[in-house]
């Protein structure tokens, strides 16, 4: 009965395995053991009395209305057509360079994966834009399935995000029971703007890596990254309009949110809003607003939001469950043993979210995993905004780590059959590398994500 809570989190782990819907499992298996625990008389039925009140929280948490409405930008800059005209102004930006279609690829997916947040939806969209045209244009298929791929899982890092609005909205409440089970009565508080500015410098390091890894083979490999053919470029009068017209205003509308955001000017709710209504402008100046493009909007956001907030309704009542048979203190008691100290339990615990990445959505992990094991890690005296750009960043790498990874599972369902798995496996190596990098240099350097938000404080 002591580990009545472990089996809980296992129980758990293979109901999601066979595909049942996350919310419904987490909510489901939580009141069945919350049953037979109450029946063995081991479980106080107390802890359930709380969740009225989480809902509640859940219901009036102003940050979380970020969701819905950053949802709603990306899927209105896809929907309106306004990410493929994008796509092809920096193709014709960067054609004459050898790799140009690449880094066009690259730069394109990190600003529609920063509006959306959502991986699959990023990495079906570029595929479905961008892979016929690099293939067509003679790039190898392993570099272009490797570039798409790691262009979509931007939006785990690069701000503004959902990811990020999640993961810091549950860092938050993690980080204030932390220090009250320090004893600290006064908590300092962490919100979403400082996990945004942290995660700007981690992430313009990724995309710089990304792009110059594109070049060198670009450099060393032309046959495989080969340029724009000269009969299809435009002339700099009209890439110049070209430019002004498609790439200018959605480019602006993202500094605007971003940089509201870290000046302080407007919460990420504020600055979701007037990216949501920005896209609505941007799709109107290009007569793309019509009544079936806003129904088909308004349908996937409504979709996305609810799955994210049926998915945190149920891990509240699972988080519930787990206190209930004395799962935290059964894991934290596990990870104060492990030799290292914080940071041979930083290490297992990430290892643990890189194992959990090929099988669990980062909305899934954010809301189950990181509840538990989070509080345990910042009263180890862990630096809340590192901790989650690690957090970010190690997942990412998770969903594109063959054979498991999301990315590839979402690319392979759009791909031609000329393209084989193995293609993009191979592809995505180097860019699993580079992850690995980067998550070393920001583990070594605490600096590279901290430094930031302590200047801008």
């Amino acid at each position: 009965m002591d580990y009545m809570a472990l089996w809980l989190f296992a129980c758990v782990f293979l109901l999601l395995l066979s595909g049942y819907p996350v919310a419904f499992t987490l909510a489901g298996t939580a009141l069945l053991f919350a049953g037979v625990g109450s029946y063995l008389d081991v479980f106080d039925g107390a802890f359930l009395e709380a969740l009225p009140n989480r809902l509640y929280g859940i219901m009036m948490n102003q940050v979380l209305l970020a969701v819905p409405l950053f949802v709603f930008m990306g899927v209105m800059l896809e929907r309106s057509k306004i990410a493929e005209n994008l796509l092809e102004t920096m193709a014709q930006l960067f054609g004459s360079v050898r790799g140009g279609i690449g880094v066009s690829v690259m730069l394109v997916g990190m600003l529609l994966a920063a509006s959306t947040g959502i991986v699959g939806a990023t990495v079906v969209t570029m595929g479905l834009l961008s892979l016929p045209t690099m293939l067509k244009r003679g790039y190898d298929p392993r570099i272009a399935c490797g570039t798409i791929c790691a262009s979509g899982t931007l939006g785990q890092i690069i701000p503004p995000s959902i990811v990020l609005v999640l993961l810091g909205d549950v860092l938050s409440s993690a980080y204030q029971q932390a220090q009250l089970d320090m004893g600290v009565f006064s908590p300092e508080t962490l919100s979403v703007g400082d996990l945004f500015i942290g995660a700007v410098i981690p992430g313009l390091l990724l995309v710089f890596l990304y792009i110059s890894y594109l070049l060198i083979v670009a450099a060393l490999k032309p046959d495989a990254m080969p340029a724009l053919p000269e009969h299809e470029r435009r002339d700099r009068s009209q890439l110049k309009k070209q430019v002004m017209i498609e790439l200018i205003p959605p480019l602006f509308l993202m500094l605007t949110v971003l940089g509201s955001i870290i000046t302080g000017i407007a919460t990420p709710t504020e600055a979701a809003s007037v990216g949501a209504m920005g896209a609505i402008g941007l799709a109107a100046y290009r007569q793309q607003f019509t009544m079936p493009v806003l129904r088909e909007v308004m349908q996937e956001t409504t979709r996305i939001s609810s799955m994210v907030f049926m998915i945190l309704i149920g891990a509240s009542l699972f988080s519930l469950v787990f206190r209930g048979f004395e799962g935290d203190e059964l894991i934290q008691g596990f990870i104060s043993e492990l030799p290292g100290g914080p940071y041979g339990a930083l290490f297992l615990v990430m290892l643990v979210m890189f194992l959990l990445g090929f099988v669990l959505d980062f909305i899934e992990i954010t809301f189950v995993v990181i509840p538990i094991v989070g509080p345990i890690l910042l009263s180890m005296g862990i630096d809340p905004v590192w901790l989650g750009i690690l957090i970010a960043i190690n997942l990412q790498t998770s969903f594109l780590t063959p054979p498991f990874g999301f990315s590839l599972f979402y690319l392979r369902g759009v791909a031609p059959p000329s393209v084989r798995t193995i293609d993009i496996y191979k592809g995505v190596m180097p860019f699993i590398l580079i992850q690995i990098v980067v998550m070393g240099m920001i583990a070594w350097w605490p600096q590279l994500a901290i430094w930031l938000p302590r200047v801008l404080q």
